[in-house]
């Protein structure tokens, strides 16, 4: 992605002859067009398009692996089946049908999120927590952003987006194991009962 952002040939919504692209101006979405927007041939795309292989394969391996830390089979299952699934839907959002798998991809992966952080808040990893949710707080952020169609920001907080929770992520992954979450497993039923 970060090839496919040096070679943009440029234009933005704000701009259509603008050279290169404009962190402050250009969406990640502008890169997997057939032709830039100031009309250039795109030569980003194939960069773009490798990127947005790469990019939800190793969040799926990512996924896959948190699944494994977390004692509660049940929500682990959510987290495995949902993190792959989210790789057909995210590849999908460089088709026409953008708007959608970009709705079903970030509703995935944010629910995942969402999920881990409940986990994470049990632990005694008290920096990921903060970082958990500091990160859902962003995202909540720029959804609502995109919401009243707030285009002078969105461009930026979808980057910052971006950046924070893949650093978020690459910390999960190295930084956590199985044993930081072998507490957090729900009270089975007959627990639950014994205990009343």
């Amino acid at each position: 992605m970060i090839i496919a952002i040096w070679v943009y040939p440029g234009g933005s919504m704000y701009n259509e002859y603008a050279v290169g692209f404009d962190w402050k101006r250009n969406f990640i979405s502008n890169l997997f067009g057939v032709r830039a927007l100031n009309g250039a041939e795109n030569t980003s795309r194939i960069w773009a398009y490798a990127g947005m292989i790469l990019f939800p394969v190793s969040y799926a391996m990512f996924f896959i692996n948190m699944a494994k830390k977390i004692p509660d089979r049940n929500v682990a299952y959510i987290i495995k089946y949902m993190g792959i699934a989210n790789i057909l839907f995210t590849f999908f959002t460089v088709t026409p049908w953008h708007d959608l798998m970009l709705i079903i991809s970030t509703s995935l992966f944010w629910t995942c999120l969402f999920i881990i952080t409940v986990f994470i808040l049990k632990t005694k990893l008290h920096l990921f927590k903060f970082l958990c949710v500091v990160c859902l707080l962003f995202f909540y952020y720029t959804v609502y952003l995109w919401a009243i169609s707030d285009w002078n920001l969105l461009p930026i907080t979808q980057k910052i987006n971006f950046v924070t929770s893949t650093l978020l992520i690459l910390g999960l992954e190295y930084f956590t194991k199985q044993e930081d979450f072998a507490h957090t497993k729900a009270k089975g039923r007959k627990e639950l009962m014994g205990n009343n």
